[in-house]
């Protein structure tokens, strides 16, 4: 795949003829209430411009650009663009325009939201992307102590331990592929 992803938000800003706008890269888990603090936050704002890329379980890649109001086309689409560019996978981009009287037309407002969001991603610590999944594993009571060694010695978090009469059930999570070696 060779994706990337971002662990923590970063910002960027683009300003054209006294429109700015102000890209917020947020990792798409935060990516419902980021916008909804932005809304607060930016109550004098003219558009809330989002798009995101998210992996499903099922190995697509989900993704949307939302133009919130911006003429079809001259928004929420470049900004998605931005992302596929830099192969980013788990984020969401918010791009907060302010409206600085001169209209752009369509060419210009799509400059300056992929611009924001470029911006945002250059200020943003990129990281390579590496899909987790969770995993049962069972062992009795005199394997438990080796089990727990193996966990630990992959670098594995376990979610949760289950006492059975026979042993222990640990529910281990991290890279899939590490996973396979359980």
């Amino acid at each position: 795949m060779g994706y990337l992803t971002i662990d923590q938000e970063a910002g960027g800003a683009l300003e054209d003829r006294k429109s700015r706008f102000l890209a917020h890269l947020v990792p798409y888990a935060q990516f419902g209430d980021r916008l909804d603090a932005l809304r607060k936050e930016h109550r004098k704002a003219n558009h809330f411009v989002t798009a995101h890329r998210h992996l499903l379980d099922n190995g697509r890649v989900e993704e949307s650009g939302k133009d919130d109001g911006e003429p079809s086309g001259t928004s929420g689409m470049p900004t998605l663009k931005v992302l596929q560019g830099a192969k980013l996978i788990e984020v969401a981009v918010i791009v907060v325009r302010y409206f600085g009287g001169i209209k752009l037309g369509g060419g210009g407002l799509a400059r300056g939201y992929s611009g924001a969001a470029s911006d945002a991603i250059a200020h943003a610590s990129l990281v390579p992307f590496v899909k987790t999944a969770r995993k049962n594993v069972e062992a009795t009571f005199a394997e438990g102590s080796e089990l727990e060694r193996r966990v630990s010695g992959l670098s594995l978090t376990v979610v949760s331990r289950e006492y059975t009469a026979t042993g222990v059930i640990l529910l281990v999570e991290g890279p899939e592929e590490t996973l396979k070696a359980l």
